[in-house]
């Protein structure tokens, strides 16, 4: 009897299944190539999106340096989002970016520029840069004078200084001291009293009777950060105007007119807040100034009367026609403004009797001082006395009288233990605050520090000069 075999039919399930196997190991394998390929593609997009996006942020920094006052793209409206196509260099469009400029805080010169950049081929792969660029002001220096300064032992500067004349320095300096002039001549103002005093480096001339000195010299251990000639700080640069100023301050500061009496008194408080009296009535200490000899200086507050207490966030800006005595503990940013009107004929001063100091450290808290003419501190200023603020004498200089017995002074207050100065002191004329060896009048030890915070945030209405240069940059 013959049989029959049914293996055939045996073996096409196992075919089936094999080639099933094969085809889904096939497609998952081409699934695996297209999701890389796509990731890669998208990783690639990423790149140029994030390519795309800084060119948006160099974009609008090469726009601030044709503008530097125009936050709105050229469209005159702020606060928008301004596109802009990104070509290639044959001129096709390969993507975009969106740009917002979030303009300078009041105070500030930062500038925000957030770009978000994408490709035409992926939109929606996006990348988005944050930068922040700012202007430098003129806080950034621990002294400026347009004229010759002296800098005498005991002195620490923490930060750059600058003289458009000569600079003697016998202290110590932590960074640059520049002067604009190669050589100058040198008088009392520096220590030369004529031809006995005029030592190497300086030399003497006989037929002009003068002693020529280089730039910047002295005793000072620090010559190595010395340079000289450096370019010249013009003043007339940053001469304010006080009639803006004094506008400003009558719609969104405190402004304070003409007194019926000697001034104003303003006590800033910690909690944030600045009361404000009117001087009545003053004596005075007589002390000594080389430019207008002995006088009775009428410093002493013998009677005030309060008019207010403020919020210093709500007036940014004080502006008094009259006389001012600034001291306290600031607790936000604010200018405050000495000057008198008109502008040309007018002469207004600065007294500071006791410590200024900061809450914080931060740059949360800045107080800038403009005096139309000195800024003058008192002779009964604590020991130990500390002044943290941008000090700005306009049209004078910022100095302590001379309190010895030579005028009528007495022993009492004369010499105090230390001067500390957190911020920067700007005048136009010589600031100084010793007088004789010892000295004789004057502190003992004195300690001017830079205060970085200002660099870029400077106090309300200051000025900022140069171009916006580059602060940070992150992607969110």
């Amino acid at each position: 009897m013959r049989k029959t075999s049914n293996q055939r039919g045996d073996i096409l399930p196992a075919i089936l299944i094999i080639s099933t196997a094969f085809i889904m190991v096939i497609y998952g394998l081409l699934f695996i190539l297209t999701l890389q390929f796509d990731f890669a593609e998208r990783q690639t997009a990423g790149e140029l999106a994030i390519d795309i996006a800084e060119a948006g942020v160099n974009y609008y920094r090469w726009h601030l340096a044709h503008d530097p006052e125009d936050f709105a793209d050229g469209t005159g409206v702020e606060g928008q989002t301004y596109e802009h196509d990104y070509l290639d260099p044959q001129g096709a469009s390969v993507g975009n970016f969106s740009l917002e400029i979030i303009s300078p805080s009041q105070g500030s010169s930062i500038v925000t520029i957030r770009s978000t950049g994408s490709s035409n081929n992926y939109p929606n792969v996006t990348r988005t840069i944050e930068a922040k660029y700012g202007r430098r002001s003129f806080a950034e220096f621990s002294f400026i004078s347009n004229a010759s300064t002296w800098y005498g032992t005991n002195i620490t500067v923490n930060g750059k200084v600058h003289s458009n004349n000569g600079v003697r320095m016998d202290g110590r300096n932590t960074s640059l001291v520049t002067s604009s002039q190669e050589t100058y001549t040198c008088g009392s103002e520096t220590g030369c009293y004529g031809q006995s005093s005029c030592n190497s480096p300086c030399s003497w001339s006989s037929s002009t009777a003068t002693c020529s000195c280089p730039g910047v010299w002295g005793g000072g251990p620090d010559s190595g950060l010395w340079q000289y000639p450096a370019t010249q700080f013009y003043f007339e640069n940053v001469s304010f105007d006080f009639g803006q100023m004094q506008d400003d301050a009558d719609t969104d500061g405190l402004w304070l007119p003409t007194s019926d009496y000697a001034g104003y008194h303003l006590l800033f408080l910690s909690n944030g807040t600045v009361r404000v009296y009117e001087v009545t009535s003053t004596n005075y200490y007589n002390g000594y100034d080389s430019s207008d000899g002995c006088q009775r200086r009428y410093q002493r507050i013998v009677n005030e009367s309060l008019i207010g207490t403020y919020n210093v966030s709500d007036v940014p800006i004080i502006f008094a026609e009259d006389y001012l005595w600034v001291e306290g503990t600031v607790r936000g940013r604010v200018t405050v403004v000495a000057a008198g009107f008109p502008v040309e004929t007018s002469v207004v001063d600065i007294w500071i009797p006791n410590n200024i100091l900061y809450t914080t450290n931060d740059g949360s808290d800045v107080l800038g001082l403009i005096a139309q003419r000195d800024i003058y501190f008192a002779r009964t200023v604590p020991e130990n006395f500390q002044i943290n603020a941008v000090l700005f004498a306009q049209g004078g200089h910022v100095i302590r009288h001379s309190y010895s017995s030579s005028c009528g002074g007495s022993s009492t207050h004369n010499v105090k233990d230390a001067l500390t100065i957190v911020g920067s002191v700007i005048s136009s004329t010589k600031p100084y605050w010793n007088w004789g060896s010892g000295p004789t009048s004057g502190f003992i030890t004195r300690t001017v520090t830079y205060d970085p915070n200002v660099l870029y945030n400077p106090p309300p209405y200051f000025p900022t000069s140069g171009e916006y240069e580059f602060i940070s940059w992150s992607e969110e």
